[in-house]
């Protein structure tokens, strides 16, 4: 608005030096001022107010990396736009309006698509769009914010395919692969999950059914002691880009454990572990969940070790720590553990690389205590 103003003043001051000086001339120059001077924030407001600015987000989740598109929808009103830009936080730059919306031989509606991509996991905020009403000459400038609220966009994190090392690598995989998923010695009811196709009609529960709540199957102690566990410890006043590693190695890992017998995830200050059957059904909850998890440092608590309710035991543990350990917590080490592998960010690594078991996501995992044969423990 300064420069419309400004403008003006330089019409009415040739008008005045016409008046002054006789010069005629002056005269029309000067009134062309005043007119632009006031016609151009005129319809500056009045097309600010008829336009309106959105955005379509394909989709609330992404994974780090991969990229999302928005669609940014801005139509005009009955004075067009005499210029306008958008402003996005996908965007990055404004994105210039012109032609495709004028008065006389524009549309009444444009499109912009965005592609943007998030390098980090969690949750992202994002601001409404901003539509910039202005003249050709930028003499009047307008403002207008999209009504809607901010969206939120869950960054996911990404996962890796799990590079196990021949010998000791391979061995455990195989063993964690043929635990039995239906044990001769499995009495003890653990809940229930969906039924599946081969299972003995005396372990369906028959009271659920009636209920209406479709065909599902009792879960037996000995099914979740057998499968791998994942455990996720969050704990450590290290950069981020360590728990983002040890995040992304434990979300590869139980995407490739799940897939084969399916597993369990133990989360930061959780006692009861998430099962992840091999059809998957529960990866996307699993993989929003890791997606949240938080560290420590900045002034924010650090959070709880995970560690299994009174009574739990697992037999194969994967523990995926964000700082530098050793060993298999106390907490894990008396669960009737069998074999075990530690995961930590390859920075944080100690042992040696030729002892290692597989590579994931920036990290490598080690063989630890329970897992390891009897020379191996008396060596360590």
């Amino acid at each position: 608005m300064k420069r419309a103003a400004g403008v003006v003043l330089a019409g009415f001051a040739l008008i005045l030096v016409a008046l002054m000086f006789d010069a005629a001339p002056l005269f029309v120059p000067g009134i062309a001022l005043v007119v632009l001077g006031v016609v151009s924030p005129a319809w500056v407001h009045l097309a600010a107010r008829g336009a309106t600015i959105g955005r379509i987000l394909d989709s609330d989740r992404v994974v780090e990396e991969e990229p999302i598109e928005a669609t940014i929808e801005v139509s005009r009103g009955h004075w067009g736009l005499p210029g306008a830009a958008v402003l996005d936080p996908l965007a990055g730059k404004p994105v210039l309006l012109y032609a495709p919306m004028s008065l006389f031989s524009g549309a009444q509606s444009a499109s912009v698509r965005i592609v943007a991509r998030f390098p980090r996991r969690g949750i992202r905020r994002i601001d409404p769009p901003t539509l910039v009403v202005s003249d050709a000459l930028d003499l009047a400038r307008v403002i207008r914010v999209s009504p809607s609220p901010p969206q939120e966009l869950l960054v996911l994190p990404r996962t890796e395919r799990v590079r196990w090392v021949p010998g000791s690598g391979e061995k455990w995989r195989r063993a964690a692969g043929a635990a039995a998923i239906e044990p001769l010695g499995a009495t003890e009811v653990d809940g229930l999950r969906p039924y599946r196709h081969g299972t003995p009609a005396s372990r369906i529960h028959w009271p659920a059914l009636a209920r209406g709540a479709g065909l599902l199957e009792r879960r037996l102690r000995a099914d979740t002691d057998s499968r791998p566990l994942v455990v996720m410890d969050a704990r450590g006043n290290g950069p981020p880009e360590y728990l983002d590693a040890a995040v992304r190695a434990a979300a590869s890992l139980v995407l490739e454990l799940a897939g084969r017998v399916g597993c369990g995830l133990l989360l930061p200050g959780e006692h009861r572990p998430l099962e992840i059957e091999p059809d998957l059904i529960a990866w996307p909850v699993a993989h929003a969940k890791l997606a949240l998890i938080e560290g420590g440092g900045g002034g924010k608590p650090d959070p709880r070790a995970p560690g299994l309710a009174p009574g739990a035991r697992s037999a194969q543990v994967v523990y995926v720590a964000a700082t530098a350990l050793t060993r298999l917590p106390a907490g894990l080490a008396g669960t009737g553990v069998r074999a075990a592998v530690l995961v930590v960010p390859k920075p944080l690594v100690t042992q040696p690389l030729q002892d290692a078991t597989f590579e994931v996501a920036g990290c490598i995992g080690f063989v630890v205590g329970a897992g390891r044969r009897p020379r191996e423990r008396a060596a360590a």
